[in-house]
């Protein structure tokens, strides 16, 4: 890991065990992901499609609730602000958040809203195709001031807001103002997973987190190397008017862009890569931990892209535990 000290390492272990202290809101999308596991043994004589032979099926929390249950996975109780739909697939979710021990007191059940749910169809650890249930119109004004007026109740004990934008509705102008303004001035950091439509709602956020797709979306270019990539990561910092900005970029790793002109790429400690699915709220769920905890952008980064390293190696929605992110980070001890 470039730049990496032993010292930083370990460092970085003593501080996981305080992320159950952590106080953080995750403000975004709720998304149900269903998962239909099976084998493929033949082609369809119907049309040239495989035929999946169903074994199992498994529902997780999705999106932003997916970025919460990874928070909970380390001990931490953050507060998810979301919106679902009044139907089976919404009372679900809510279920699995009780289950989890969580507060749904942020969560809007919007009429005629359906809850967003994505189906994927997996066969031999692949998968074969997915279907979106979906709505992507902006959610109506009752429901952001509902989010707000969650946000607003814990305000005084935040250390970290975290945004999950899907482009599902839930993120909408209004509502990124408003969560800059509450928390300007009262050093509670405010980090962004975004989506490529919505970046002009993020200006004035602490840290934004696209991936290298996402970054050439907004910037209007191709990133293909790193002149690219630099090239990008100093327009978001420009036009964004945010402190930093943390490119992931797949099997290459993350680069960290700061807005005092340091720039710290972080390779990537994937040892395979089956299904990429999650490990952006994986990603970002880590680091809003991190930077609820006091650590410095850089350490966040680098812890995150452990984490992320870790979930790539799974098939499916999932997440990691402390000592399983303590175990990787003891590994690269050795490389150093």
């Amino acid at each position: 890991m470039s730049g990496t000290r032993k010292s930083d390492t370990l460092s970085l272990m003593e501080h996981i065990d305080t992320f159950p202290t952590a106080a953080v809101a995750v403000v975004g999308d709720i998304i149900l992901d269903e998962y239909v596991w099976g084998e493929v043994s033949r082609i369809s004589p119907e049309a040239p499609v495989p035929v999946v032979d169903v074994k199992n099926q498994t529902i997780m929390l999705g999106g932003a609730a997916n970025v919460v249950n990874n928070m909970v996975s380390f001990g931490a109780r953050p507060i998810l602000c979301g919106v679902v739909g009044e139907d089976e697939e919404g009372r679900a979710v809510l279920e699995r958040l009780e289950q989890l021990g969580i507060t749904t007191e942020g969560i809007v059940l919007e009429r005629g809203r359906v809850t967003t749910k994505k189906t994927r169809i997996v066969a031999q650890n692949q998968q074969v195709v997915r279907y979106d249930r979906e709505v992507r119109s902006r959610i109506g004004e009752a429901s952001r001031l509902a989010i707000l007026k969650a946000v607003k109740k814990r305000l005084s004990d935040l250390d970290a807001i975290v945004v999950s934008d899907y482009g599902k509705g839930v993120v909408t102008p209004d509502l990124m103002a408003e969560l800059i303004s509450l928390t300007r001035g009262k050093k509670i950091p405010i980090a962004v997973d975004p989506k490529p439509p919505n970046f002009p709602f993020y200006k004035g956020v602490s840290v934004i987190t696209p991936n290298h797709y996402e970054a050439a979306a907004f910037c209007g270019f191709s990133i293909t190397d790193e002149e690219g990539l630099v090239r990008a990561g100093k327009k978001m910092l420009c036009d964004l008017r945010c402190s930093a900005v943390l490119v992931t970029q797949g099997r290459e790793g993350m680069t960290l862009f700061e807005k005092k002109g340091r720039v710290t790429h972080v390779p990537t400690v994937a040892k395979k890569v089956f299904d990429v699915t999650g490990a952006g709220d994986t990603a970002i769920a880590v680091f809003g931990l991190g930077l609820a905890r006091g650590l410095d952008l850089r350490s966040a980064a680098i812890i995150s892209n452990f984490a992320a390293g870790i979930v790539v190696g799974e098939v499916g929605t999932t997440t990691v535990k402390s000592d399983e992110l303590k175990k990787a980070i003891a590994a690269s001890l050795l490389e150093l």
